[in-house]
């Protein structure tokens, strides 16, 4: 693909993308921003919820990471199911019989404001780490492919990948992002689907001989590329308990517990449509997690049967780089153009969201929103926006340095990594709350969340040889939980006879 195709395609892409944003932005005010009025269809809020689960870097590096495990991410993606219902169940309705904008109001209500602050600050920690290192992969993407051809700076390709984003969401807010999602993610769908049916063709087999073919490869650790269960070795960190339960709490955590992911739940115009749109979510999530890791079994044996060049450097492959490489040079302009679409839609779904997501946690959280006036609002909104950005872009960069300097850095695995230090917290106050009813010594609370992850950290890094060879996979997110929720027990007291808003 040249580069001026590139630039055409994105244009129009982008253009399409600021007449939705001017749409659904008419007589937009700061609720509309923040909630969307309460007014969004729950089967739009479902869908578009795709492509800000999956984003940039389950596009890329999910199906980058069949040749080392297989496809046994799955048992992520499996584990999940089990957390969704929990959060349709359990969590979902505390927030809307609360009728809360942030979902960190429920701590206030429950044990009082230091808690309320804390829970709040490590949404942003984990949200603005998560979110902007996904988006690197797309600035990535096109300083490969576009600008770095052209000898722009990488530092000028993240800038003008932000900007995009700040200029259809900074008016619209959370209604702009429901349908902007929505398209994204058909975007995201069909490149995984037209290029997986191009290897077919290119191979001259159809679906279930391409499995078979993906069965009968073996990965670099020598099973097969379509095993999806591990159970034979519990040091390892693909067994399966380890990856089922801590998708499990991946799930609750990162999305139940994450502003980001519940703004659009509770964008729904009832608790009902919210719960639809939540099983709803989770069976398309399903049935895509296993498209890209299909995809990315074909892209192996693709490989293999043909002698392509795939992305190497000191000696190793560069899994984020597989399948860019070889939609963009070896499928064909179509597979090229729809690929380009749906790393960008996948990329940016995700991003614009949490953008979003954040601005709103931030302003209700921090700055007090509730009693200030719209003009107030609207310009603190601009400003909080405007900073996360500027946050975003320097957070991409450490990502590239880290990764330039890291070769075969697996992002997927890094982002639920940080995500299980970063939401341990958060996952611990929440179920404190709702299953017991003690009241905490709350300036102790910020000293227990910040103490349990470097505790954990230093678990890890030492597990190998305090607990026999033993490794940490997912299941630290579920360890650093536990470990908060007895800290907190070991700073709280029985209630007197006050009101207690529990779970």
């Amino acid at each position: 693909m040249t580069p001026a195709l590139i630039i055409t395609i994105l244009a129009i892409y982008f253009a399409v993308l600021i007449i939705i944003s001017i749409i659904t932005s008419r007589g937009a005010n700061s609720d509309t921003f923040f909630t969307g009025n309460r007014q969004n269809k729950w089967y739009l809020v479902a869908f578009g919820m795709i492509g800000t689960s999956l984003s940039g870097v389950t596009f890329i590096s999910v199906p980058g990471t069949v040749i080392n495990d297989g496809m046994g991410y799955y048992q992520v993606v499996l584990g999940y199911i089990l957390g969704y219902i929990v959060i349709a169940q359990v969590l979902m309705p505390l927030y809307y019989r609360l009728q809360v904008t942030s979902i960190y109001q429920y701590l206030e209500e429950r044990f009082g404001v230091v808690s309320y602050k804390t829970g709040a600050s490590f949404f942003m920690l984990s949200r603005t780490l998560g979110s902007a290192i996904r988006l690197f992969l797309a600035t990535e993407v096109l300083h490969l492919f576009l600008f770095g051809p052209m000898d722009i700076p990488y530092w000028v390709t993240a800038v003008v990948t932000l900007l995009l984003i700040w200029i259809y969401t900074f008016k619209g807010g959370i209604k702009t992002i429901v349908i902007t999602d929505a398209f994204q993610t058909i975007f995201l769908i069909s490149s995984v689907i037209i290029c997986t049916v191009i290897i077919s063709k290119v191979l001259q087999v159809d679906f279930f001989g391409l499995y078979d073919k993906i069965t009968a490869a073996t990965t670099n650790n020598g099973h097969s590329m379509s095993k999806i269960l591990f159970f034979d070795d519990p040091n390892s960190k693909l067994f399966f308990p380890k990856h089922f339960f801590g998708g499990m709490f991946i799930a609750i955590a990162m999305t139940g517990l994450d502003q980001d992911m519940m703004q659009k739940n509770l964008s729904c115009r009832n608790l009902r449509d919210a719960q639809k749109n939540m099983y709803s979510f989770t069976t398309i999530l399903v049935i895509t997690n296993f498209l890209f890791l299909l995809l990315g079994g074909a892209l192996y044996v693709y490989a293999m049967e043909t002698g392509a060049d795939l992305p190497m450097k000191d000696g190793k492959i560069i899994t984020d780089h597989v399948f860019p490489s070889l939609a963009l040079s070896d499928f064909g302009l179509v597979a090229g153009i729809f690929f380009l679409l749906g790393i960008t839609a996948s990329s940016y779904a995700s991003a614009d969201s949490a953008l979003t997501a954040l601005t709103t946690g931030f302003c209700i959280d921090f700055l007090n929103f509730p009693k200030r006036d719209e003009k107030q609002r609207q310009r603190l909104k601009l400003i909080v926006h405007i900073g996360f950005s500027v946050l975003f872009l320097l957070i991409i960069l450490g990502t590239r340095w880290y990764v330039q300097n890291h070769p075969g850095t697996d992002l997927i695995g890094l982002i639920l990594t940080l995500a299980g230090y970063t939401y341990g917290p958060l996952l611990g106050l929440f179920f404190f709350g709702i299953l017991t009813k003690r009241k905490l010594n709350e300036w102790l609370v910020p000293f227990v969340c910040i103490l349990i992850p470097v505790l954990c950290y230093i678990l890890d890094k030492h597990s190998v040889d305090w607990f026999n060879g033993y490794r940490f996979g997912y299941e630290m997110l579920i360890l650093n939980g536990i470990l908060t929720f007895t800290g907190l027990y070991l700073i709280s007291h029985q209630p007197t006879n006050e009101k207690i808003t529990a779970g």
